[in-house]
């Protein structure tokens, strides 16, 4: 009994009337996929996607988002690190205190459309 259920077409397709050469042309370069997949895999982080949403309406020091969250500093840091590495949010830094914000619009953009299909569905 095969439990599997696999996504193939029927053995009488033969395709669309697609020009598959032109498609191949303009398929997203390999670099672009891939730095594509490692945002995503930062957005795949329940942790890291609380941050975001802390931060999507206002700029927050290191200890609020350590509060909000539940979780030590240390760790809250080391997630924000990782974030800012990947350009999804910024700091500023005013004497010892560490504030960080979302990097851009883009970021507010994909956080809210993925909550809008999350409800679409």
């Amino acid at each position: 009994m095969d439990l599997i259920r696999q996504e193939t077409c029927d053995d009488t397709c033969v395709g669309t009337d697609a020009n598959l050469e032109q498609l191949k042309m303009n398929m997203m370069p390999n670099g672009a996929a891939s730095e594509m997949a490692d945002v995503f895999k930062a957005l795949g982080d329940p942790t890291r996607l609380k941050l975001i949403y802390a931060l999507l309406d206002r700029e927050l020091c290191v200890h609020d988002l350590a509060e909000l969250l539940e979780m030590g500093q240390s760790a809250v840091s080391h997630q924000l690190r990782y974030l800012r590495n990947m350009r999804i949010v910024k700091r500023r830094k005013s004497g010892k205190t560490v504030y960080y914000s979302l990097d851009d619009d883009h970021i507010e953009q994909i956080f809210k459309l993925t909550l809008q299909h999350m409800k679409h569905a």
